[in-house]
C-alpha cells in the first residue's frame, strides 16, 4: 500500500495522480440535530410532519418510527445529505433518508461539484477512518465526537471523476449485497412459514400443508416412542479433544474447535458421550429464545459431547432429521420442554436424560417424516448458499474499503 505518495492499493486504469490530503475543516461543514421531547413525538405521519431520524432508525430489526411536527429548518435533511452519529455508536454513516435528525447526529455538508456523496460515505466507513473517528471521540464510557475533533481529521481525496468511478463500483457491490440479503431473508421467512404450516397446530392431528398422497392422521406419543437414550461412552478413547462437538441454535451440531476456535474439554474425554451421525442431542443450556435448551440432530460427522448433553438414538420408525425440524419451532420446543424441566438457582436444567423424553409429540409415518425432512434440508441448502454468497460479497466490500482508499497514518 502506497501511503507516502497518497495512492490507493487498488485503482481504476487511467488514474495516476496522487490523492490530495485535506483537513476536514477545509471541505466539510457540520450542523447538529435536535433533541425532541417524547411528548412531541408522534407515531403517525401527517401534514407538516417529518420522520424523526434517531439511533433507533439504525437498528435493522426495529419498526419504531416517530414523526415531528414542523421542526426547525436547520435540522431537516433529504436524500442528498450525509448524516453521521456523533455520540454512543459514533461513526455510523447514513444517507438517502429524508426527515429531521436527532441531536446524536451530525449533518455533513460539502461542495457537491468537488466531492461525491457516496465516495464520502464509503471513505468515512473505511476501517482506518472509523478508527480515527472513534479515537477522536474520546475514551469515555460513551464516545462523543465534537465539531472541533471532526474538523481536525485529515483525509486524502482524488478528483471528482475518480471519486465517482469508485462510488459506482461500490454502489453496484452494495446492490448485489442487498439482492442476496433479500433472497436470504425471503428463504428464512419461507422456512419459518413452513415450520408452522407443515406441522399440526395445537389440538389438530393433521397439518395445514401436506405432500400429496399422505392422508392419515398423525399419531401422538411420548417422545421415547420415537427415540431412546444412548449411554455409549468414549471409554476406548477412539475420539479425542479434536472430536468434541458443540450445539448451536443457528448452526446445529458442530465441531467445537472449528466453530469456537478451541476445545473446552477437560483433561480426559473418556467419559464423554459418543454422538453418531443421525443421533439427537439435547443441550441443557438456556438460550434467549429457548430457555429450556435446544434439540438438534447430528448431520455432519461423529464426535463426542460432555456429560452435560443428553444423546439419543432414533428408533426404526423415526427419521432423525425430522426430529430436529419438529423442534426448530421455538414455540413447539419450549412448549414441549417447559413441563419436563426444573430450572435450578444457577439457571441449570434439572431433568434426567430419560425424563426429557416423557413429553408428548405428534409425528406422521416414517415416509411422511422423510418427505418433510427432505424439503427442509433442501431449504437449508439454499439458505446456506445465499448466506455464503452474502458473506463473500461483504468480505469483498470490506477489502475494497481498505484497498481502494488511501489509508492515512
Amino acid at each position: 500500500m502506497a501511503v507516502k505518495d497518497k495512492k490507493p492499493e487498488i485503482r481504476f486504469t487511467g488514474f495516476t495522480d496522487a490523492w490530495e490530503p485535506r483537513e476536514f475543516s477545509d471541505i466539510f461543514n457540520l450542523s447538529q440535530g435536535l433533541q425532541i421531547e417524547i411528548s412531541k413525538r408522534f407515531v403517525n405521519p401527517g401534514e407538516n410532519m417529518y420522520f424523526y431520524i434517531t439511533n433507533e432508525f439504525l437498528k435493522s430489526d426495529s419498526n419504531e418510527r416517530y414523526y415531528i411536527y414542523n421542526p426547525p429548518e436547520s435540522v431537516l435533511c433529504d436524500e442528498n445529505d450525509i448524516l453521521m452519529t456523533r455520540t454512543g455508536n459514533t461513526g455510523i454513516v447514513v444517507t438517502d433518508v429524508k426527515g429531521c435528525y436527532h441531536n446524536n447526529f451530525f449533518k455533513i455538508q460539502y461542495e457537491s461539484k468537488d466531492y461525491d456523496k457516496y465516495f464520502i460515505c464509503n471513505y468515512l466507513s473505511t476501517p482506518n477512518m472509523q478508527k480515527k473517528i472513534l479515537n477522536s471521540a474520546g475514551s469515555s464510557t460513551i464516545p462523543d465526537l465534537s465539531h472541533k475533533s471532526f474538523y481536525k481529521l485529515v483525509g486524502s481525496f482524488p478528483d471528482i471523476i475518480e471519486q465517482k468511478n469508485i462510488s459506482d463500483f461500490l454502489i453496484n457491490l452494495d446492490n448485489l449485497i442487498t439482492l442476496h440479503q433479500r433472497k436470504y431473508d425471503k428463504l428464512v421467512i419461507v422456512k419459518k412459514f413452513m415450520l408452522e404450516k407443515m406441522f399440526p397446530k395445537d389440538g389438530a392431528n393433521v397439518p395445514e400443508i401436506r405432500f400429496k398422497g399422505f392422508t392419515g392422521v398423525w399419531e401422538q406419543n411420548k417422545l421415547n416412542y420415537y427415540i431412546e437414550t444412548s449411554n455409549e461412552k468414549n471409554v476406548s478413547n477412539s475420539f479425542t479433544k479434536n472430536d468434541v462437538l458443540s450445539v448451536s441454535g443457528e448452526f446445529g451440531i458442530v465441531n467445537q474447535i472449528e466453530f469456537q476456535g478451541r476445545s473446552f474439554a477437560g483433561v480426559s474425554v473418556s467419559n464423554y458421550g459418543i454422538v453418531n451421525i443421525g443421533d439427537i442431542v439435547y443441550t441443557k443450556s438456556p438460550l434467549k429464545a429457548n430457555p429450556y435448551g435446544i434439540i438438534k440432530t447430528n448431520k455432519r460427522k461423529a464426535g463426542i459431547v460432555s456429560t452435560l448433553y443428553a444423546i439419543y438414538h432414533p428408533k426404526e420408525m423415526t427419521n432423525s432429521n425430522f426430529v430436529q425440524y419438529y423442534f426448530e419451532s421455538d414455540y413447539r420446543l419450549n412448549r414441549y420442554l417447559k413441563p419436563l424441566v426444573n430450572k435450578g438457582a444457577k439457571n441449570d436444567m434439572k431433568v434426567t436424560n430419560d425424563n426429557a423424553l416423557l413429553g408428548l409429540v405428534i409425528f406422521p409415518s416414517y415416509d411422511e417424516q422423510t418427505k418433510i425432512a427432505g424439503l427442509f434440508e433442501h431449504l437449508d441448502h439454499f439458505i446456506t448458499l445465499h448466506q455464503r454468497e452474502l458473506e463473500k460479497l461483504k468480505n469483498i466490500k470490506k477489502s475494497m474499503l481498505e484497498k481502494m482508499f488511501v489509508q492515512e497514518v
